[in-house]
């Protein structure tokens, strides 16, 4: 709409350094932070590693939620792209468990994707200025520092404009 401002986000990622075990909690707190705004979330049911016994209930849940109801554009492999409903309780607990120790979770706030995971250590996430200090004040409920989040490294542009058009850069 004319005269409307959209709202800003900043990016976050995890901190070179963080504990594994501190980078999963703030997956999971930054879940919470975000669900009241998270319409669209996928996750994939596949680990790079052993997943740890305690979210191997939750993997089982994620696979017949998968198989039962088998997104289109994942029909020949129901384990991945697992549509999550954040607003049940039982799925979001499953996206909890799971989100740090998959090959894949991400979440949309309508067609901007503010949620990314992956058991390679990789999070990112988009969050208001509000949802930063509620995100904050979560973690150091926990004990864990703001200094596990970090900005992400800035993206070196390939082409720049030129008064001769656009040319790559060496």
């Amino acid at each position: 709409m004319p005269g409307q401002t959209a709202e800003v986000l900043r990016e976050f990622v995890i901190a070179d350094g963080t504990r594994p075990e501190d980078a999963a909690q703030v997956c999971r707190e930054a879940l919470w932070v975000l669900r009241p705004v998270l319409q669209t979330v996928y996750l994939d049911a596949y680990s790079d590693g052993p997943w740890p016994p305690e979210v191997v209930g939750s993997r089982d849940l994620a696979v017949a939620l998968g198989e039962a109801t088998a997104p289109d554009r994942f029909r020949g492999d129901p384990r991945m792209g697992i549509g999550i409903d954040v607003r049940d309780d039982v799925q979001f607990g499953v996206l909890l468990e799971l989100a740090p120790h998959t090959i894949g979770a991400e979440g949309y706030r309508g067609d901007r994707q503010v949620f990314s995971a992956a058991d390679t250590g990789t999070l990112w996430f988009a969050l208001t200025e509000e949802q930063h200090g509620l995100l904050l004040a979560r973690l150091a409920e926990l004990g864990i520092p703001a200094a596990v989040l970090a900005a992400p490294p800035r993206r070196r542009r390939r082409w720049w404009p030129t008064p001769w058009g656009f040319h790559r850069r060496p």
